[in-house]
């Protein structure tokens, strides 16, 4: 179904060089060469440049890597439904940010399994940035992120809002307290998630739109793991500003507290989203409806 010189493209690419990809294809290195200057011709293109030493892709050729990314991904999803509708099976890649594979997504999605046992999920975890570029490539059927879609180049259903909140250790001092001044985190030790997470990102904006700047607050740590964050607080060396909804069993289990700022707006959607051709609707509707149940 793929040209096999969309396949050679892709392996140069990936290999960094004509004769690796050339051994990895088990191919010869003139023919490697031939296929890439027979797309050449097709498109009218140069796809590498040609003044490098090193392997460096031309702007138009970036966008025929895209694109060819694209059908390879279309391709294997598509021998995959294929497979599944010959076994009566069903394969989903689903991708999670972080946050959200924190909270009860993964729950959702093995119920979900549970009541539908010839479906097999596989989860993926990663930014929010990265998710997206997969989804634009058919690398994920779905993917459950937080904050605005970039867009309309996908379909979205609203699964909640949430908010950030200042986590402690129940025997800090916040840990009774109803809400606390954005002033009093300039003396605490905060352990942050990542500048690119969007949690990160939501926090950052509300400390500009206060006239402050997070160079204003001691951060100690900055971290991508929420699990390893609320360890770290929940042993109180230190606090977080993080996502209720990545808390709330161990708020319940009085592992941690969740304190609000005082007058502060730090709420998000959390969203499912999908491609716009993606066929089966029954899902999106069941897993709404099992989020919906165990919320």
């Amino acid at each position: 179904m793929v040209d096999s010189k969309v396949r050679t493209l892709i392996r140069v690419v990936d290999e960094g060089g004509f004769t690796r990809a050339a051994n990895s294809l088990h191919l010869t290195q003139p023919a490697v060469s031939h296929h890439i200057r027979q797309l050449e011709m097709e498109y009218g293109i140069h796809i590498f440049r040609q003044d490098k030493k090193e392997l460096t892709l031309t702007p138009e050729g970036e966008v025929l890597v895209k694109y060819a990314r694209r059908i390879i991904a279309v391709e294997r999803a598509a021998r995959q439904a294929i497979e599944d509708s010959r076994r009566s099976l069903r394969h989903l890649s689903v991708g999670l940010t972080p946050t959200a594979g924190e909270n009860r997504m993964p729950q959702v999605l093995a119920l979900y399994c549970h009541e539908h046992p010839q479906v097999h999920i596989n989860i993926v975890t990663d930014t929010i940035n990265n998710l997206y570029q997969r989804m634009e490539l058919y690398g994920l059927d779905l993917a459950v992120v937080e904050g605005a879609l970039p867009g309309q180049k996908f379909n979205s259903i609203l699964l909640d809002t949430d908010y950030l909140c200042v986590i402690t250790s129940p025997e800090h001092p916040f840990a009774r307290r109803q809400s606390i001044q954005l002033s009093e985190l300039k003396g605490e030790r905060l352990i942050l998630r990542s500048a690119k997470a969007s949690t990160r990102t939501l926090f950052d904006g509300y400390l500009q739109s206060c006239g402050e700047s997070v160079q204003n607050f001691n951060v100690m740590m900055e971290l991508d793991n929420v699990a390893m964050i609320k360890e770290l607080v929940g042993q109180n060396l230190g606090v977080s500003v993080i996502a209720k909804s990545a808390c709330r069993e161990e708020v319940r289990a009085g592992r941690l507290a969740a304190v609000p700022i005082e007058n502060a707006s730090m709420s998000r959607d959390i969203r499912l989203i999908y491609h716009n051709d993606f066929g089966h609707p029954d899902v999106l509707d069941e897993l709404r409806e099992i989020y919906e149940r165990i919320r």
